[in-house]
């Protein structure tokens, strides 16, 4: 996610294959075992992501997105969720692709009664659906098209709503269930920071209230939820978007420091795989102290602080430390070094 500039329009939210794929002895998965987890949105990017290291810490993993093998959502990309759950087999994985449209409540609860009826419990809900799509960035709200604001705010708060309110029955039949809202930006950041466009500042906003909410309605049945935001994500979206490669995409962002009106801005130099907002919320649900964490708002790098992981290369971006102080220093003068 992290949608600094208006011309960012691409959905933030996902990696390449390659980006995931290698984890240092010190970031071996924790122990999922018989775990059973939802992610809604894991078509691509950190969706996917979650669901393959969950995968590999051995969850039992349900999948759900809205591309399928030949019909792609409006979104428009070549994503598959099938691909999604191939990853996770093929790493030695249980994963269970479900096509879902979390706007209908049907299916929704299709889903849940299936898991119930295959499964007999749920542990970890992941509500990753983001929306970004449908931004009209640099509108103000008397100019937004109602129907394009509407769609977001159906999209990116409105699923996460469905998901919950119909899989939290069977997450809380036994205790220690997580819930896990992906959104963009930290409650602190984005209290002092309007999002770009009204309905986005409403979505990411509201999604963050969301899991404090469900924190209080949890923590009588032994439950978490918890807001995590990552930062400025490499995503496939966003790496096309940008016409640059996971090889290419740090020396082009270099490349234009101190120049305005460019893409990839410099800035990007901050960016992170979605790789580890996964490791960092794959430690959190193995983490018997997760209740720690209830009904608060964290990022991908402080959870990687708390449980000493990092990205696939080695680093620990601090994205919204980073974007913050561009707010005092040009951004060219700052050490983009320091903040990984």
């Amino acid at each position: 996610m992290l949608t600094p500039h208006p011309r960012a329009v691409a959905h933030p939210a996902a990696v390449q294959h390659t980006q995931e794929d290698s984890m240092t002895a010190s970031q071996t998965a924790p122990d999922l075992t018989r775990r059973i987890a939802l992610v809604a949105g894991a078509t691509r990017g950190a969706g996917r992501a979650i669901a393959r290291e969950l995968g590999r810490a051995g969850a039992v993993v349900y999948c759900t997105g809205r591309s399928t093998a030949g019909v792609p959502s409006d979104y428009g990309r070549p994503e598959t969720i099938e691909e999604t759950a191939q990853l996770i087999t093929a790493e030695g994985g249980t994963a269970h692709p479900v096509v879902v449209d979390h706007l209908d409540v049907d299916a929704v609860e299709a889903l849940v009664a299936r898991i119930d009826a295959e499964q007999g419990r749920l542990d970890i809900l992941i509500n990753d659906i983001g929306g970004e799509a449908y931004v009209q960035f640099g509108t103000p709200l008397w100019e937004y098209d109602l129907d394009a604001g509407r769609r977001l705010l159906d999209t990116a708060l409105l699923t996460h709503l469905n998901t919950s309110a119909c899989a939290l029955e069977l997450l809380i039949r036994n205790p220690g269930g997580l819930v896990v809202e992906v959104t963009d930006g930290t409650r602190a950041y984005n209290a002092a920071h309007y999002r770009e466009t009204v309905f986005l500042d409403l979505a990411k906003t509201g999604v963050d209230r969301l899991a404090y909410a469900q924190g209080h309605e949890l923590a009588a049945h032994g439950g978490t939820a918890v807001s995590v935001s990552p930062g400025w994500l490499r995503s496939e979206m966003m790496l096309d978007h940008f016409d640059v490669t996971e090889e290419t995409w740090r020396s082009v962002a270099e490349a234009n420091r101190g120049t305005s009106g460019v893409v990839p801005p410099y800035e990007f130099v901050i960016s992170e795989t979605p790789a580890m907002l996964a490791r960092g919320i794959t430690a959190l649900a193995a983490d018997p102290d997760r209740a720690r964490w209830n009904t608060r708002s964290t990022s991908s790098f402080e959870l990687a602080a708390h449980y000493d992981l990092t990205d696939v290369d080695g680093s620990r971006p601090d994205a919204w430390s980073f974007i913050t102080a561009m707010e005092d220093t040009p951004v060219e003068e700052l050490d983009v070094d320091s903040y990984r």
